[in-house]
């Protein structure tokens, strides 16, 4: 009996005896997936039960056939040009796929199959087949994907010829030439098969997750990407999912919700169960699936917080699957393993890439990778085609697997119809450095090939394909040596998508995050539009707000949404340090730019000096508009937990104009003071902020100059003006008289003060002056962050000195 037992434990092991140290026994996906067991259990990780097979099981069916010296034979001639790849791969395939299985070692695997099926109550449980190599998910490579996983397989002989598939599926002309490329000896690298439970995520969801951002790196953040079905449509990326985005450092307080963005997925179709033939299949999803989010709000914070305790775990970023049964509605983990891209980047240390003079936008998706290259397109439909690909070329198709790596690697960009953040072609273009453009819907219908174009993931979450070669310039920035300074040096940020590119710069906060681009770039629609939208006259604009608002009942519940999530985004790419956001500062012109803003907005001669600001917010024109950027800032403060954010007033022009928007606040639950812990700034861009500036010290917390409007009212030059141009001179002297006076009188009544405006970012040595003048903080532009911050240091050594 135990001479049964220990050789089945030559062959088999269950999951819950294994340990993230057996990879040589069981390789790193059920190694990982018997650590979770042991470990998370009482964390509240749930990982469906299962076993594995073992190395010494796959040798002992390599030596039975004899196929260790003929692989090795193969092997050999493909290395030395006498064979190719596709001739190689197919011919040690089939020595896998004809061999027979040792009697022991399929005894062994029927009997733990039988185990698990009587576990679970069904005769022939249905469980997925997935392949473990022993050498793989190390941390300077990722086998993901390399191998073949066979979903809804049950019964004994359908089981046997899954696993005999499996281990012939480590000879894939991928597998290859992955292995070839990173050094790997071919005939050392052994194969484990981990047998486990299937969730019936086929009538439920699943996907990927990260637990840290897969573009910037940014360790704050769990990324979930979710599609309807089996998860292979997400890896494989021939779906687009949704893609949801949680703050890590807010899930610890149960009243929080801290879910940054929630992005709709096409979600066309999706794999479910099929018959003995084809145990799986594709189907097309219905519209109210296409039209819905896959995941709740407490779903995607379950798997936000497990993502954490994983990651914890384990010591280092993590990708992870997941999956969501349909009939129980549980949430499990299905595969984990070490991230292996961002997690190796040097910190400190990144290149910034800019695209000046770029051509029309061609098609957009998400970006993957923050570079730019231009070259000439190579469309390949299909992965039968690929010895057509033209090395060094830009490679369109409309989705990859991992049939197509041997071409990847010789692209200079990737662009697809198909796919998300956590996608196949996605994870190898991080992988080989490569950027890329996913789930673009039209690049094969809309690209073709000998087509020059330049590619740009240099511009946040959007990802650009532009007509024609673009000037592209780089810069290699090196915060690691920049010292602290007692002057802060903060950012100007608008756009969310692009936020976390800059984290790893040592900033000090926020001074200026501009709601009007969140309101134009992510909402697009006028606030009083969506209040009023019985009052629009125009169809086509009807049918457009409709088509945004989608899934939101109430319209106005869709500018608090979308303005909030992106404003939370900012702040957390500095959390806990403060994160300024100015309320909407649009002119009127603009504003009537917005979808239905025409019919809602005056027209002015000069909006510059117009309907714009602090006048808005009480007025009755705008009110309403501005009821909902409150609401957008008590959810972001009260609901997902920033309390980093601080309110600002633009244009105020008065002390009675203060009063009035500060009333308005206080209708919708905004009110300054310690009890409630929000303070509110104003903006000094307006002389009378500087004349009156000991009695706006009585009703706020803290000044920013604009130097831009500052300038011009001061000096009375329409800053837009070419013809006045060289008169429009934010170093002239009335200007930092202007400075220098609000300096001295915010100090003067304790309040903090600093500048935003675009002086500090355009004359770096303007900084000098500043810290001369007792300026608290320096808000600028992110590429002139570190010429600024190195001149603070040099002005700050002077006044010691």
């Amino acid at each position: 009996m135990n001479n049964e037992k220990d050789s089945k434990l030559q062959f088999v092991r269950n999951f819950e005896t294994l340990v993230r140290q057996d990879v040589l026994l069981v390789g790193g996906k059920n190694s990982s997936l018997g650590e979770m067991i042991g470990a998370l259990t009482a964390e509240g990780i749930i990982v469906p039960p299962g076993f594995a097979t073992t190395a010494d099981c796959y040798w002992h069916y390599v030596d039975t056939n004899n196929i260790r010296q003929k692989m090795n034979m193969l092997v050999l001639d493909w290395q030395s040009g006498k064979a190719t790849l596709a001739e190689t791969g197919q011919a040690c395939r089939n020595l896998f796929l004809r061999g027979d299985w040792p009697a022991d070692a399929s005894e062994a695997i029927i009997s733990s199959y039988k185990e698990l099926s009587a576990k679970a109550g069904i005769k022939n449980l249905s469980v997925a087949v997935r392949s473990s190599a022993t050498a793989e998910d190390l941390p300077d490579a990722s086998f993901a994907g390399q191998q073949e996983t066979f979903l809804n397989v049950s019964g004994n002989e359908a089981l046997l010829k899954a696993c005999r598939r499996c281990y012939a599926s480590l000879f894939t002309n991928r597998a290859i030439s992955y292995r070839q490329t990173r050094g790997f000896d071919h005939m050392k690298v052994a194969l484990s098969i981990g047998i486990q439970r299937m969730v019936r995520s086929d009538v439920g969801s699943s996907g990927v997750m990260f637990s840290i951002d897969t573009e910037s790196g940014f360790y704050q953040v769990v990324l979930i990407n979710a599609a309807w079905g089996l998860g292979e449509n997400v890896v494989q990326g021939t779906v687009n999912p949704d893609e949801y985005q949680v703050f890590k450092p807010l899930l610890s307080d149960a009243m929080t919700v801290p879910i940054l963005q929630k992005k709709l997925g096409e979600k066309e179709i999706k794999m479910i169960y099929g018959n003995e033939e084809m145990p799986t299949r594709n189907v097309p999803t219905s519209k109210a699936e296409r039209t819905s989010f896959v995941l709740s709000d407490q779903e995607i914070l379950q798997l936000a917080r497990w993502a954490c305790i994983i990651e914890k775990h384990y010591k280092c970023p993590m990708d992870m699957e997941w999956a969501k049964d349909g009939t129980t509605g549980e949430l499990f983990i299905v595969q984990a393993r070490p991230e292996t891209v961002q997690s190796r980047r040097a910190a400190g240390v990144f290149k910034t890439f800019n695209v000046s003079k770029h051509g029309k936008t061609l098609v957009t998706g998400l970006s993957i990778g923050a570079a730019a290259v231009s070259g000439r397109l190579c469309l390949i439909e299909s992965a039968k085609d690929i010895d057509k690909f033209i090395d060094g070329s830009i490679l369109v198709t409309q989705t990859t697997d991992p049939d197509w790596f041997p071409i990847m690697k010789k692209a200079t960009a990737i662009i697809t119809d198909h796919g998300g953040r956590t996608s196949h072609a996605a994870i190898v273009s991080r992988e080989l450095g490569v950027p890329a453009v996913v789930g673009t819907g039209n690049a094969t219908f809309t690209l073709h090939s000998g087509q020059d174009v330049t590619v740009s993931c240099a511009e946040g979450d959007n990802g650009f394909v532009y007509d024609g070669i673009s000037e592209i310039t780089t810069e290699t920035v090196d915060v690691t040596h920049l010292p602290p300074t007692k002057t802060q040096v903060m950012l100007n940020l608008a756009n969310p998508a692009s936020a976390f590119r800059w984290w790893q710069l040592p900033v000090d906060g926020i001074g200026l995050a501009r709601m009007e681009f969140v309101v134009s770039n992510a909402i697009q629609v006028h606030p009083m539009a969506l209040v009023h939208f019985e009052k629009i006259t125009d169809q086509a604009t009807k049918d457009t707000i409709t088509k945004l608002t989608t899934g939101y009942q109430h319209k106005p519940d869709y500018f608090v949404d979308k303005l909030a999530r992106g404003l939370a985004t900012l702040c957390a790419a500095v959390y806990p340090k403060p994160a300024i956001i100015r309320m909407s500062d649009f002119k009127t012109n603009e504003y009537a730019g917005l979808i239905g803003g025409a019919q809602f907005e005056p027209k002015e001669e000069n909006p510059m000096i117009g309907f714009r600001g602090a006048s808005r917010y009480y007025s009755p024109l705008y009110q309403e508009g501005f009821d909902l950027e409150c609401k957008a800032i008590m959810r972001l403060r009260e609901d997902m937990g920033f309390t980093n954010a601080i309110v600002m007033i633009p244009f105020c022009r008065t002390i009675n104009e203060a009063k009035k928007v500060f009333s308005v606040m206080a209708q919708n639950g905004l009110i300054r003071g310690e009890e409630s812990g929000l303070q509110v700034y104003v903006m000094c861009e307006i002389p009378s902020n500087v004349i009156l500036a000991r009695k706006f010290t009585q009703h706020f917390d803290g000044f920013s100059i604009g130097s831009n409007d500052l300038t011009q009212l001061t000096l009375g030059v329409d800053r837009d003006s070419g013809e006045l141009a060289d008169l429009f001179d934010e170093q002239d002297e009335a200007v930092k008289w202007m400075i220098s006076r609000v300096i001295t009188e915010a100090r003067k009544a304790g309040r903090k003060i600093g500048i935003c405006g675009q002086a500090p970012s355009d004359h770096p040595e303007f900084a000098a002056f500043l810290v001369n003048t007792g300026i608290n903080s320096i808000s600028v532009s992110p590429d002139s962050f570190v010429a600024v911050k190195k001149h603070v240091v040099a002005a700050e050594q002077a006044m010691e000195k």
